[in-house]
């Protein structure tokens, strides 16, 4: 099709205008929409005075991820997450976003990530050991705080080790734990949470003066160089790298523990394989396996890349054109925010048979053809994959491994199911469940 021709079409508008992708109401509205208007739509934002155009077909979220990633930069929503994280890796942009990401990715290579093995063994030892006294009494457990708790101690570990005891010691408790207790991400969390700024600087501070050797993020960052001028990252940047990492390896992997729970207490089918697996492993491997041992759980990997499918934490990327560009024939304007709804783009009837229903087994080797690459994906794709990707996926194997094979989860039925999409996709209400002694 020639450019003038591509020129002269628009795809479908949305009959209602709406600030699209920020309203409590955005998914279901959107889900209502691709029904109506397919793979590309536009709508009108009364408070941008503009078009978004939304997308979900897995050719064009190739294009604006990989092939033509230089023509996008973060889109609409990025202020608000600019004032909880400052300039870290999830929200800077440009050459400075290069050399954060190139200082940063040695740090999640595949033998780093093994070494926090035993963080995370001993968070979910501890998790199971509290979670004998709900076995013995019936009573149910907040599945949602417990999840979010956990990932938390595991993630805060991970970046301040030992400190991490010596800062809630001196403070007379966990100074992050603002990070549980406050569940709306507004303006008021956000002062809360940026407060924490003085507490790493002087942590830093206090590091740098000491020749104590440590072995967690901290200790990582710090000596992370510029691979061009040796330079190391300054305060700021060290300040904004540390609380990104603090939110990010937090929510989304407690979001996706809550959501495989969840699905598993509602399929004893599934359930039944998960164990019949977890079953077959030595007793060695059972506390702290490797991320190799982790990996080799292929049923178990199955279950919980179908929750993310259903359920992907971040269920909506927003990108910016820079230069104009042309998605499923449509030229889109330079300047225009685009938005890709994960959580629809994995429920796409064209690519997933019942794809409202949670069946692992899609995700097994010998149906990998059968759906195009850029289908799935909920740590996005392209150079700004999420960086995290392999120490999330590590993290919520052991913890299913370790707490399946010893418990069963049951539901119990509470306040009615809803969604709740805001920055992460989250059940509206906490998910209570009953443990029961395998």
């Amino acid at each position: 099709m020639s450019k003038t021709a591509t020129t002269q079409r628009e795809p479908p508008l949305a009959a209602d205008a709406f600030d699209i992708g920020s309203t409590d109401d955005s998914l279901e509205r959107m889900v209502e929409l691709f029904a109506a208007h397919g793979d590309i739509y536009r709508v009108f934002v009364p408070a941008r005075q503009s078009h978004t155009y939304v997308v979900h077909h897995p050719d064009d979220v190739k294009r604006i991820l990989v092939t033509n990633h230089r023509n996008y930069t973060k889109g609409v929503g990025l202020d608000r997450v600019k004032i909880l994280l400052g300039n870290g890796i999830m929200t800077s942009e440009g050459e400075f976003w290069r050399r954060q990401r190139m200082m940063l990715q040695p740090l999640f290579h595949r033998r780093v990530i093994t070494q926090f093995a035993e963080v995370i063994g001993a968070a979910n030892d501890a998790l199971l050991e509290r979670w004998e006294g709900f076995v013995r009494s019936g009573e149910p457990v907040n599945l949602t705080d417990e999840m979010s708790e956990l990932t938390l101690h595991i993630v805060l570990r991970s970046i301040f080790g030992r400190d991490l005891e010596r800062m809630s010691a001196e403070l007379g408790g966990n100074p992050f734990e603002v990070v549980t207790k406050e569940q709306a991400r507004n303006l008021q969390f956000a002062y809360k949470f940026r407060s924490l700024t003085r507490l790493v600087a002087g942590l830093i501070a206090r590091r740098r003066a000491s020749d104590e050797e440590h072995f967690d993020y901290v200790a990582m960052l710090m000596n992370a160089r510029d691979k061009d001028t040796g330079e190391a990252m300054s305060e700021r940047e060290l300040i904004d790298e540390v609380l990104t990492l603090v939110v990010a390896g937090h929510e989304t992997t407690a979001s996706g523990l809550n959501w495989t729970w969840y699905l598993l207490a509602q399929h004893p089918g599934v359930e039944a394989k998960l164990h019949a697996e977890l079953d077959r492993l030595p007793e060695a491997a059972l506390r702290a396996p490797s991320l190799g041992q982790a990996e080799q759980l292929t049923y178990t990997r199955q279950v919980i890349d179908e929750a993310l499918r259903l359920y992907p934490p971040g269920w909506l990327l927003s990108r910016r054109t820079i230069e104009p560009d042309v998605l499923s024939g449509y030229e889109i304007p330079a300047g225009t925010n685009v938005l890709l709804p994960l959580y629809l783009l994995h429920r796409h009837p064209r690519y997933w048979h019942d794809p409202d229903a949670f069946i692992p087994e899609r995700f097994a080797s010998e149906h990998e053809a059968e759906r195009p690459r850029f289908a799935y994906m909920p740590f996005a794709a392209g150079p700004r994959h999420c960086i995290g990707e392999t120490f999330a996926l590590y993290e919520m194997l052991m913890h299913v491994q370790r707490v399946a094979r010893v418990l069963r989860l049951r539901l119990v039925p509470c306040e009615p199911f809803a969604l709740e999409a805001q920055i992460n996709l989250r059940t509206r209400h906490p998910v209570y469940m009953r443990l029961e002694r395998r």
